[in-house]
């Protein structure tokens, strides 16, 4: 018998020259390894080109293959300010300069000139319908006219502060667009109603509504989606506060009313409605 005699001389990891072997391997073996996960990473890739377009064949450009949404959609105020308040002092223009600029840039699109040139006069209270033809396509789809005049006193056209610096601010309320979406029935139009909380339910005071009744009237509806109705204008409704109190923090609360859509469902106690503070500081000197 042979007794194995340690030499302590290590064979080098790294690169040994004896055998050839780098980190361990040969370089036949470094290519069938580097070789197999080439292979292995192109068919993933592979795969995945495939399943992406597989899906892509079952999309519409023009409408969605499915919608989980809400029934009801949620609302939105212009302006917004920082965490749904607005807040300003009458006696500063530059505190309420930004609210007013914010409300000019938002309806530059609803200019009287711009609706009369891209988009069609509609008859009000039915639904402005268009239908594609079997396979044929109805497209680009038209829209009804929203003028910014319609708005009146919120307009800025007649006061550019919006009524900021006479402290009867006026608050642009919207729906989120929902493709498809039938907000009324027997020719009766959603509207808006805004009010305080109730421990702020004396300092509100009289509110007005453009247009008349606060309505989203239903020649805006349905909506066919931003590829399909190129023009589409979101209808408005725009609240203006007469007489709330100065000097003290109001809770308001804004909400859609309407014989098809339900506000503040179990999953969402929102929708439908939208809240904020307002806040308008007039200092007596």
């Amino acid at each position: 018998m042979y007794e194995r005699v340690d030499t302590g001389v290590k064979e080098p990891y790294f690169w040994n020259p004896r055998t050839h072997e780098f980190l361990g391997r040969t370089a036949s073996s470094w290519g069938l390894i580097l070789l197999f996960y080439l292979v292995f990473y192109i068919f993933l890739g592979g795969m995945f080109v495939l399943t992406m377009y597989v899906m892509l064949l079952t999309l519409d450009d023009y409408k969605p293959t499915y919608q989980d949404r809400l029934v009801t959609p949620g609302m939105m105020i212009r302006p917004r300010g920082e965490a749904m308040e607005i807040l300003y002092n009458t006696k500063d223009t530059e505190s309420f300069d930004i609210y007013a600029q914010t409300l000019n840039n938002f309806l530059e699109s609803y200019n009287n000139s711009l609706q009369v040139q891209n988009n069609d006069e509609c008859p009000p209270d039915n639904y402005f319908i268009q239908e594609d033809s079997g396979e044929v396509r109805n497209n680009p789809k038209r829209s009804c006219q929203f003028n910014r005049s319609t708005l009146e006193e919120c307009s800025g056209i007649t006061d550019r502060t919006y009524g900021y610096q006479k402290g009867q601010p006026c608050v642009l309320i919207k729906l989120n667009r929902v493709i498809g979406m039938l907000p009324g029935k027997d020719g009766q139009s959603p509207y808006v109603t805004c009010g305080a909380k109730k421990e702020d339910s004396d300092a509100i005071g009289e509110l007005a509504y453009y247009p008349p009744n606060g309505t989203f009237n239903l020649m805006y509806f349905p909506y066919y989606g931003k590829k399909a109705q190129l023009n589409y204008s979101q209808p408005l409704v725009a609240v203006k506060f007469l007489n709330i109190s100065l000097n003290t923090d109001v809770n308001v609360e804004c909400k859609i009313n309407s014989n098809t859509l339900k506000t503040g469902g179990e999953r969402d106690k929102f929708a439908g409605r939208v809240s904020f503070k307002l806040r308008i500081t007039s200092p007596k000197n």
